[in-house]
């Protein structure tokens, strides 16, 4: 795995709440997970989708190098930025990603120089529960859910241990 993605050991966050951390992870049509990355509780949740899928990597049966490029990225609004989508664009991933209000409005105000309305298939969308399902499994494991480790590595290390089970009931 590359040093880059590795979280340091001082990934925990403050939040309203106290010390926290944000769990980041990219699952199959399945609910498996394909790539975890553990970020400050603080943090927002775009600036790990770019890292997110750079750790992708799906080892192909026979020869060749692994899959690292999904068909398509269903995420919520959270995630809707021009940087991601114009990576998305870039990588031939398709976005099926909601445009928020906000940003309905501040392209309608620009007039014509707002360019055109974000296009996602609502039909793929409703795919996204697949996610949301993934992490309430992740939380059935009360340690993760109540983040009793104290450092980052540890917390991860249990995050991964908790994916290689799921991918084991597959």
């Amino acid at each position: 795995m590359n040093q880059e993605l590795e979280p340091p050991d001082h990934a925990v966050g403050r939040s309203r709440g106290g010390l926290s951390t944000k769990i980041h992870h990219a699952v199959d049509g399945k609910g498996r997970p394909l790539a975890v990355l553990v970020g400050p509780g603080q943090g927002g949740d775009t600036p790990m989708c770019l890292p997110l899928l750079n750790a992708i990597r799906v080892p192909r049966l026979g020869a060749g190098r692994p899959r690292t490029r999904p068909d398509a990225l269903l995420a919520d609004k959270a995630y809707s930025s021009r940087a991601i989508r114009s990576e998305l664009r870039r990588r031939g991933i398709v976005a099926v990603i909601p445009e928020p209000r906000d940003q309905q409005g501040h392209r309608k105000r620009r007039g014509s120089r707002g360019g055109r309305p974000v296009a996602y298939d609502p039909a793929l969308y409703k795919q996204r529960n697949v996610v949301e399902r993934a992490f309430c499994l992740l939380k059935q494991w009360r340690g993760l859910a109540t983040r009793y480790d104290k450092h980052a590595v540890t917390y991860r290390g249990a995050v991964v241990l908790a994916a290689i089970m799921t991918w084991l009931r597959a």
